[in-house]
This record gives C-alpha cells, structure tokens and sequence, in this order.
C-alpha cells in the first residue's frame, strides 16, 4: 500500500498541514521541522502524488510535443531542445508521435487535452487543419513547431525556418560549383517544407537562367532512406545526356538513401553525382562520404518553442510570435564542400 501524507505525519509527529508546507512550501517550515519530515520521508519511502495535486489545482504540469516522425532525427533534436526549456522551467515533457496519419494526430491531441496538459506543442500533417482550431477553442495553448500558418500574425505562435530560402541556398551551392543539370529529390507534395524547398529551389535555377528541363523533379512517396535509394535508382537509368550531376534533397535521410545506392552502384560521389541534404543531422557528418547539408537549428527551435508555450500557458499578457529561423549551408565531401555558409540573422 502507498504510504500516505497522514503516514509521514504520523511518523514526523507533525499536523498535516506541516507536511503539507514541507511539499509545497518549505521555505515557511523550521530547518529542524523540514528535517524530521523529510526523514520520515525517506524511511517510509514516501512519493508525492503529483497527479492529485495537480488535479486539484486545475491544472497539469505537464506539455505535450507532437511530433511527425520520431525516426526522423531531426524531429528528436527539436525534442531535446524541448525537453531542456521544459526542465528548465521544472515542467515534465509528454511525447507523442503521429507517424504522419491525421488519425493518429487527432487521437494524440484528444489524449493530452483529456490529461489537462499546460499546453501542446505540435509539428502537424497539415497545418491548416480545423483540429488545431478546435483544440485551441477549449482553451489549451498550443504552438505549431515546424510548419506556418496562414494567418498566424498575431493569432498563433509558430516556430519554423525559411525553407524557400533553405532551397535557395542549396541550389546556389551546387551551381556556384558549375552543375547545370540538378535533380530535386521531395517527398509527400502535401508537407508544406517539401513545397517549400521545391520552390526556392526552383527560384535559384531561374534566376541562373537555366533552362525548366535542367532541373529534374524526382518525387517520392516519403522522406525516407528507403525513398532516397529509390530516387538514386530512377537517377541512374537516365540517358547521359538527360542524367543530373548533382542532386538536391528534400531532407537528409532521403540524401543518405541516394548516397548509399550510389556507392553500391559504383558511382562517384560528388564526381559522378554530387549530393546535398537538409536538416544537416547528426548522421549527415558522420556519413561514409560527409554530407553537404542545409542546417535548420534544431535544439534552439525547440527551445524556443516550448518557451513560447509555457509563455501562452501562464502569462495573461502574451503575445504571439512568428519565429523565423534562418537556414545555413555546411559544405562536406558530398559535393566537395568544406566550409559554412551563415545567412542573415533570425527574424519574427
């Protein structure tokens, strides 16, 4: 059986509400009293029941991250920056992962509204859906991680980065080494960074002024390692004359699926296809041919976003924020790179 507060008084020879202090209030307990009661404490094993209190209090300490993909890494570095803004402010973090089904999401959301949570914080398949909107009715804040939202000014807090200029970046990187034809490896069409790094992607090219057919769309149906060799096989079979030399990715694991099927191939990386990634995961370095990736800030991004949750939880007075990250290239072997190419500073 539990040992209960009435067990620690008993023990201690305290008054309840003694105990009671020593829980939440210690600093108005004698030294001697806290002492005696922390002791009996320890020798009755005595755990708090956080829950009852918090139930009392009419609200949890507690906030929830929703995350799209926990076997993405990128998505488990935004979770540690979370996690270290939540311990920080002694909040406990809940994670939940979605695996990119709506169904799943809306049931993860239904559970932590069920738990009264502080608040939620979520990378969402779809950031315009009506859930979100519902959620939020009911009074639970919530910041979207990730992702934009239409007009979130002054509505919503949101934490993402700039993922047209991110594909900017990129391809400005693989023409300043003299690749006129570039393959564009996305993902699902539906995810607004896949859109997103298509496009500044495709703004580079224009602004070059190469030619539409110079860049190769190759479409996948996940931002996945498994995708990534897939791409890589479409890629090799092209005709010479029509084959890209260097190859865009929308995210690092589909980069390091191409990259595995090109050495298993037996081509060159960079010197027959040359490779850039994003997200820059712990991975991308530590590849057998270092990656050349677009960095987004991971932990910061979490850190900021789990701030501005507890900002919304707690203070009467907030106002919400749309935080822009800013996007940097790192240059590795894979396109014979070497060097760190910071943008402006961050906006909101």
């Amino acid at each position: 059986m539990a040992v209960s507060v009435k067990d620690v008084a008993s023990a201690a020879g305290v008054s309840l509400g003694t105990v009671s202090n020593v829980l939440n209030r210690p600093d108005k307990v004698r030294p001697a009293t806290r002492d005696r009661v922390e002791r009996a404490m320890r020798e009755l094993g005595f755990v708090r029941n956080e829950s009852a209190r918090q139930l009392k209090a009419g609200r949890s300490n507690t906030i929830g991250y929703v995350m799209l993909d926990a076997s993405n890494p990128f998505f488990t570095d935004v979770a540690a920056g979370m996690e270290s803004a939540a311990a920080t402010a002694e909040v406990s973090l809940f994670l939940c992962n979605s695996d990119q089904r709506p169904d799943r999401e809306r049931a993860y959301l239904s559970r932590l509204e069920q738990g009264r949570v502080m608040g939620i914080l979520i990378t969402p398949v779809d950031p315009e859906s009506a859930v979100l909107d519902e959620t939020r009715s009911r009074g639970t804040p919530l910041v979207i991680v990730d992702r934009t939202r239409d007009g979130a000014d002054g509505q919503w807090c949101t934490v993402a980065v700039d993922d047209v200029l991110g594909g900017r970046v990129a391809l400005d990187h693989l023409l300043g080494l003299g690749h006129e034809r570039i393959a564009f490896v996305g993902g699902p069409v539906e995810l607004g960074q896949v859109r997103d790094r298509h496009a500044g992607a495709a703004q580079a090219m224009a602004a070059a002024g190469r030619a539409a057919e110079d860049f190769v769309v190759v479409e996948s149906g996940a931002l996945s390692v498994a995708e990534g060799m897939q791409a890589a096989d479409r890629i090799a079979v092209m005709p010479a004359r029509k084959r890209p030399t260097a190859v865009f990715c929308a995210n690092d694991l589909l980069a390091l699926g191409v990259l595995q099927r090109c050495v298993s191939l037996g081509l060159r990386v960079p010197g027959d296809l040359a490779i850039v990634g994003y997200d820059d995961i712990d991975f991308a370095a530590a590849a057998a041919v270092p990656l050349t990736s677009v960095r987004q800030p991971r932990r910061e991004m979490g850190q900021q976003a789990a701030n501005l949750l507890m900002d919304e939880a707690t203070n009467r007075c907030h106002q919400h924020r749309q935080v822009l990250f800013t996007p940097e290239l790192v240059g590795r072997a894979s396109t014979e790179g070497g060097w760190t190419v910071p943008g402006p500073n961050r906006h909101t």
